[in-house]
């Protein structure tokens, strides 16, 4: 059982950064599912948005002021930290 464990934490450190650097924070995980390479091609891929124009959409999504099919009911789920979280992960992507 210890061996396990010395192999699994070396095989993290030794994990190159930027395998984990590609990964979505907890925040913008679910995000990845519809907004994604590989997510449903009707929607936009938010890798590489622009951060503002992502906080912009988000905030009339929640305020209603932008039609949504469940965007609306999505945004409502996050604060405006979250919000801008969320944009400047998603608009590092390339």
């Amino acid at each position: 059982m210890k061996a396990k464990f010395i192999r699994t934490a070396l095989a993290l450190v030794l994990w190159p950064a930027s395998c984990f650097a590609a990964m979505p924070p907890p925040l913008a995980a679910g995000c990845a599912g519809c907004h994604a390479n590989g997510g449903d091609p009707r929607l936009p891929n938010l890798a590489g948005r622009s951060a503002g124009d992502i906080v912009a959409a988000m905030k009339a999504f929640r305020s209603g002021s932008r039609p949504a099919t469940v965007m609306d009911r999505i945004a409502k789920g996050f604060s405006d930290d979250e919000i801008k979280a969320i944009a400047a992960w998603y608009a590092a992507q390339r």
